[in-house]
């Protein structure tokens, strides 16, 4: 429904517009409150703040219309304004476009023509809601989004890699924080959140630095994804940082913040991964490496980084580490032999 403000101190116009557009009222299509002059439609536009349209008269007792024009601009800047006068002249035209007018209809009405000007008006109005929407959704995209990532959006081989999906050899993390849950079931939601939110924040710096991703925030967990030279090395990097930084860190409610973490280095499948029907697709990698990362993560305890024997195998002269012992994660038809990695 079109919310429109008519601001005459004529009666007969009143009449008129209701006789006239009495179908598109029935129908729902358009709503009109009335005042008789312009300081009587500024308090009508503070209490209905979705009006859309403003049919206003120049000569009118108190505020005239062109006043009130100058009024509207400042505070309601997304109100379409169209004067509708029988002062036609060049002179009262170009004042009230000046001062924010969106059109100007002379007395006496032609109703078909500003039945014209009210729909074109309203799809003004609307182009303006969609462009401040789009504009705010930008600008919240831009805080959770790489700027090298948006520059990418705007060129064309970025719907064409939307699709693209690759085997690559990667290293991937799994850092948990250890007996969260236990404060997320104690603790109103509010401290809850910020308190994970610090957590992640002091870990996220530490894969940044290390030139990880950050591929996904799993309740208190995260999965980080290292690509490129070194990788796995970086990613035990990251992972001896962040045990040493979240230990630093003081009690919170009574809270000291540890983390266990798991990582997992080789092939994996790299691709665009979800529900097209839901618009919900999440660029990730899968597989066997990523899902046995996972389960040493739950594997190991507080302040432990476990990986495989494969992995220890390539890091070995590198970082010190010890023998963890032989497991029997799941899905694993044998005990795989994990290595704590220490310094």
């Amino acid at each position: 429904m079109i919310k429109i403000l008519v601001v005459d101190d004529e009666p007969d116009l009143q009449s008129l517009i209701r006789q006239r557009f009495r179908q598109m009222i029935r129908e729902q299509k358009f709503n009109f409150s009335f005042a008789v002059n312009g300081l009587e439609a500024i308090r009508l536009l503070k209490e209905e703040n979705d009006i859309e349209v403003m049919l206003t008269d120049i000569n009118m007792p108190e505020m005239d219309g062109l006043t009130l024009l100058s009024r509207v601009a400042e505070s309601h800047p997304l109100l379409k304004s169209v004067v509708v006068s029988a002062y036609g002249d060049m002179t009262n035209i170009r004042t009230a476009m000046n001062r924010g007018a969106f059109d100007f209809v002379t007395k006496p009405v032609d109703f078909e023509d500003l039945h014209i000007t009210i729909d074109k008006a309203v799809r003004q109005a609307e182009q303006m809601k969609d462009t401040l929407k789009a504009i705010k959704e930008n600008n919240i995209l831009k805080m959770y989004v790489d700027q090298n990532v948006l520059n990418f959006m705007d060129r064309p081989e970025f719907a064409v890699s939307l699709t693209e999906n690759e085997t690559l050899d990667a290293t991937v993390a799994f850092i948990d924080i250890c007996g969260f849950t236990a404060v997320s079931e104690r603790e109103p939601p509010d401290t809850v959140v910020k308190m994970l939110n610090e957590f992640f924040e002091v870990m996220v710096k530490e894969i940044i630095s290390q030139g990880g991703a950050v591929d996904k925030f799993i309740g208190d967990c995260i999965m980080a994804v290292f690509r490129g030279d070194y990788h796995l090395d970086r990613a035990i990097d990251a992972s001896l940082a962040i045990v040493r930084e979240i230990n630093k860190l003081h009690s919170i409610h009574g809270f000291n913040p540890q983390v266990s973490i798991g990582i997992n280095s080789g092939e994996m499948i790299s691709g665009n991964i979800g529900s097209v029907t839901l618009k919900r697709l999440d660029y990730t990698v899968i597989g066997d490496t990523v899902n046995t990362a996972q389960r040493l993560q739950s594997t190991s305890g507080r302040n432990q980084i476990l990986i495989p024997e494969a992995c220890y195998e390539k890091v070995k002269q590198s970082f010190d580490c010890k023998p963890f012992g032989k497991v029997a994660l799941k899905n694993k038809t044998q005990e795989m032999m994990l290595y704590e990695v220490v310094n």
